[in-house]
């Protein structure tokens, strides 16, 4: 098992870059934290200032404030009954989790014992959903479905990001983007990318595409980048405004175990956090450095 592992790292080290032209070198973290084992399925993240962090777990409907500086988490509120929760953001004084089912929970008082928590049925047509993030140039919630809505077969190799308007609390039943998993992995390997391979009954190496199955999504604020994490590959996509795919960085599956949080502070660092499996969950930071 280590063996295997080691020659894994070994082949993401040479892949990727010591810094990448996004401007984040994904090797070296100025923040890495293990994280406490109540967060080992640790399931996103929102920014609440610079040492403060709220997030949530997949399994229990409470809320975590961990300090960045401290370590530790310092405060937990019950704010949900128990339930997939995927996803976090935070909207002015307000935080946004979600339920994979696409339910919303709006939640006021987040920093005392007295929430006041809303609830907002979407209508996702998604079963399964994954990415959160605010898009404040449009005051919006964007939902990211993990794989595809329905059971069709012509829906196999699409994916949808969805919007939820926060003046009307509705969602906007077409999908603000959509992506062909197909497509990215044509462009991917315009870009140079090196897909993983698996062998095949006959023994054979074969190459896979990228499953591109969203585990959350993120709008840079300087760039204006929408950024998505695919936790089963071990990639971040970075997309421009129209949904277009401009960048692919392929992450270590050994640092980035099972990455399904990410943040943004302001000044375009990013918080990346992972799920505990076979190491302890982790909270990652990386500096912004633009060429």
């Amino acid at each position: 098992m280590f063996k295997f592992m080691y020659i894994l790292f070994v082949c993401f080290s040479i892949l990727m870059n010591s810094s990448s032209r996004i401007g984040y070198d994904f090797s070296k973290p100025t923040l890495n934290d293990k994280l406490p084992p109540i967060l080992h399925e640790i399931s996103g993240l929102a920014i609440i200032d610079s040492t403060s962090i709220a997030c949530v777990q997949d399994e229990d409907g409470i809320l975590f404030i961990y300090n960045i500086k401290s370590h530790k988490i310092t405060q937990q509120h019950i704010f949900g009954l128990k339930g997939d929760y995927e996803g976090i953001t935070l909207v002015n004084d307000l935080l946004y989790v979600l339920r994979s089912d696409g339910v919303l929970f709006e939640i006021k008082n987040y920093k005392s014992k007295k929430l006041k928590v809303k609830t907002y049925s979407t209508r996702v047509p998604a079963i399964n959903n994954e990415g959160l993030c605010y898009d404040v140039i449009n005051n919006r919630l964007l939902i990211g479905a993990k794989g595809k809505i329905n059971k069709e077969q012509s829906n196999k190799n699409t994916r949808f990001i969805y919007a939820f308007d926060l003046k009307t609390k509705t969602l906007n039943q077409s999908p603000t983007f959509s992506f062909n998993t197909s497509d990215i992995n044509v462009t991917a390997k315009m870009l140079g990318i090196s897909f993983p391979k698996k062998q095949n009954k006959k023994g054979e190496s074969i190459e896979h595409g990228f499953k591109f199955n969203t585990s959350e999504i993120s709008i840079h604020p300087i760039t204006q980048q929408l950024y998505v994490l695919s936790a089963t590959d071990h990639v971040l996509f970075v997309f421009n405004k129209t949904g277009n795919l401009e960048y692919v960085e392929q992450l270590n599956p050994i640092v980035f175990n099972k990455s399904e949080g990410l943040d943004f502070f302001m000044n375009g660092d990013i918080l990346i956090s992972n799920e505990g499996q076979v190491h302890k969950p982790t909270l990652l930071r990386f500096n912004y450095m633009p060429k």
